[in-house]
C-alpha cells in the first residue's frame, strides 16, 4: 500500500508544477508586474516613477528568472519565480497586495467554509442517495416517472435562482433566517440554515440522477437476478445488495470531493456574505489583488490533486477486484 501510495504522489508532483507554471506565465509574463501596477493604481495617466514604486514594495522589481547582478545562490533565489511560485511549494503564500498575510486569512476564513460546506455535503449526500434508492425501488412507475422529470427540471435551474428565491421567500416575506450575514459560535446556526439547504436543494437534481442511474445499473447484473431467484425480498435486494456494491463508485466520487470542501462555495458564500475562501478569491479578483488569486489557484491545485489520490486509495480499499501493482 505504501509503495502504491507513494507512486500515486510522485505521479501528482509533475502536475503541480505545471499548473504552477502556467499560473507563473499568465500572471508574469502574459499579464506583466507593469500592468498590474497600472491596474492597481487605477489612474488614468500613471508615472513611471509610480510604477517602480509600486513594484519595489511588492517585489515585482525583481527579474523574472535569473538575477544576474545577485551572488552565488541569489542569482536564481533572488527573482520574481522564486519568491512569488517556488515559494508556494512551501504554502509561503506571502502577502496580499493590501499587505495583509495570507496564510493567516485562509487559516481564519476556512473554518465558515467548512461550516457551510460540511453540512451541505453530508445532508446532501444522505438525501440525493435516499430518493435515488426511491426512484430505483419503484422503478418504471409513475413515482420514478415524475421523480426522473423533477430531477432534470432541478437539473437547469441555475443555482444562483435557488439563492436569490430562498433570500426572497425565506427571509424577506416569512423573516424565518437572517438575508445574510454570518457570525461566529452558537449564532452561526441561524446564518447558515438558508444556505445550507439552498445548497442541498440545488445539487438534488443532478446528484440523485446518477446514483439512481448507478442503482438501476446494479439491479440489472446477475448476482441481483440470483438473489431474486433465491426468493429473495426486493427489499432485501435492493438494500442488502444493489446498495452495498453501489456504493463503490459513490464512494470513489465523494472521497474526491472532500478535500475540496475547504475551497468554498463561490456564489453561496459572496451572497450570503460568509466570509469563506470562495468570498475570498471572489473578493480578490474583484479587487485585482493577483496574490490572492495565485494562492487559491495553488492551493485549489493540491486540494484536487489529494482528492484523486484519496479517490484511488478508497477504490483499492473498498473493491478487492482491484489489484495493487
Amino acid at each position: 500500500m505504501f509503495a502504491y501510495v507513494l507512486r500515486r504522489v510522485l505521479y501528482a508532483v509533475p502536475i503541480l508544477v505545471g499548473v504552477n507554471l502556467l499560473t507563473f506565465l499568465l500572471f508574469f509574463v502574459v499579464n506583466t508586474p507593469e500592468d498590474m501596477a497600472r491596474m492597481q493604481l487605477g489612474a488614468k495617466r500613471v508615472t513611471p516613477e509610480a510604477i517602480e514604486k509600486w513594484k519595489a514594495e511588492r517585489g515585482y522589481d525583481l527579474p523574472l528568472l535569473w538575477n544576474g547582478q545577485a551572488e552565488a545562490a541569489g542569482k536564481a533565489t533572488q527573482t520574481i519565480f522564486f519568491r512569488k511560485s517556488v515559494r508556494l511549494f512551501a504554502f509561503d503564500f506571502g502577502a496580499s497586495e493590501d499587505k495583509r498575510d495570507i496564510a493567516a486569512e485562509i487559516g481564519e476564513r476556512m473554518w465558515p467554509s467548512l461550516a457551510l460546506a460540511v453540512p451541505v455535503f453530508l445532508v446532501g449526500l444522505a438525501v440525493c442517495v435516499s430518493f435515488a434508492l426511491l426512484m430505483a425501488f419503484f422503478r418504471a412507475t409513475y413515482l420514478d416517472l415524475w421523480g426522473v422529470v423533477l430531477c432534470v427540471a432541478m437539473m437547469s435551474i441555475s443555482t444562483l435562482f435557488y439563492i436569490i428565491g430562498g433570500q426572497y421567500l425565506l427571509s424577506k416575506l416569512l423573516h424565518l433566517v437572517p438575508i445574510s450575514g454570518y457570525r461566529g459560535g452558537a449564532d452561526a446556526v441561524r446564518f447558515l440554515l438558508l444556505p445550507v439547504f439552498i445548497g442541498v436543494v440545488a445539487g438534488i437534481g443532478a446528484s440523485s440522477r446518477w446514483y439512481r442511474t448507478l442503482f438501476l445499473e446494479e439491479m440489472g447484473r446477475d448476482y441481483v437476478r440470483t438473489a431474486r431467484a433465491k426468493g429473495l425480498a426486493e427489499r432485501a435486494v435492493l438494500f442488502g445488495h444493489v446498495l452495498q456494491n453501489a456504493l463503490i463508485p459513490i464512494l470513489t466520487g465523494v472521497v474526491a470531493v472532500i478535500p475540496l470542501l475547504f475551497m468554498g462555495s463561490l456564489l453561496t458564500e459572496s451572497f450570503f456574505g460568509i466570509p469563506g475562501l470562495g468570498s475570498y478569491t471572489i473578493d480578490a479578483i474583484q479587487a485585482q489583488d493577483f496574490a490572492v488569486v495565485r494562492a487559491m489557484v495553488f492551493i485549489g491545485t493540491v486540494f484536487y490533486i489529494v482528492g484523486l489520490i484519496l479517490t484511488d486509495i478508497s477504490y483499492t480499499l473498498v473493491d478487492p477486484r482491484i489489484r495493487l501493482q
